[in-house]
């Protein structure tokens, strides 16, 4: 199995955050604050309405990206996958969470198997099944995230200029400092998502703030400069 040398850099984290996440038990979240429930698409998708609608023409997409002041990210995902449909219902309906995404990222939604035409950020337009393959997105959901600057990705393709790529699924405290990780550059000083996040970590028991790695929800005195 090829994994790109970027995903190497996070992929120990990955595994981590999915293999724990999933077999440890956490308490019921309170319905009172979380968002609604995503709707289902034709395609079998789960939507979100503050999904970006593109033309699929990625190098207009970052340009218009930079232009907002935010980084594009990609989130690849398939019908009938269990790991895309707990993002939706987890991580997507946390506020704080989806406020984020909406402030700092352009977010488009790809379709592992799809049929829409995407023109690349190197101009080969291809349908979303074959650039998958091009890209060598093999697993769902998987987010990618992109420079904040179009010209970075002159000339390249989506998989070779990619600053970030998480394939699996993260518990919303991995998932949330994953956006703060791409946001801030954090990748640029430290390449290990998993050794970053230690850092965070040390900085929340210096606070004396509680938080649970693998809860279905953010802890709720998590400071707002995090």
């Amino acid at each position: 199995m090829f994994v790109s040398s970027k995903a190497l850099r996070v992929i120990f984290g990955v595994l981590m955050a999915v293999s724990l996440g999933f077999a440890t038990a956490t308490p019921a979240r309170a319905n009172d604050h979380l968002l609604p429930p995503s709707e289902i698409s034709e395609d079998g998708l789960h939507m979100q309405p503050w999904f970006h609608q593109s033309f699929l023409d990625l190098k207009e997409d970052i340009g218009d990206a930079e232009a907002q002041g935010k980084r594009l990210m990609i989130v690849w995902e398939q019908r009938g996958c269990p790991y895309c449909k707990k993002m939706h219902e987890v991580n997507l309906r946390i506020p704080r969470v989806v406020e984020a995404m909406k402030k700092d990222f352009m977010v488009i939604q790809l379709n592992l198997w799809g049929d829409r035409e995407v023109t690349d950020f190197d101009g080969e337009v291809l349908k979303e099944k074959d650039l998958a393959n091009k890209w060598r997105v093999m697993f769902t959901p998987t987010l990618q995230f992109f420079p904040t600057s179009g010209q970075a990705m002159a000339g390249k393709s989506g998989v070779d200029g990619e600053v970030v790529r998480i394939p699996g699924y993260f518990k919303p405290f991995h998932f949330y400092f994953l956006l703060r990780y791409a946001k801030t550059g954090g990748y640029e000083t430290e390449p290990s998502f998993q050794r970053w996040l230690s850092g965070i970590g040390n900085k929340l028991d210096e606070m004396g703030v509680h938080y649970d790695l693998y809860a279905d929800d953010l802890p709720k005195d998590l400071p707002a400069d995090l």
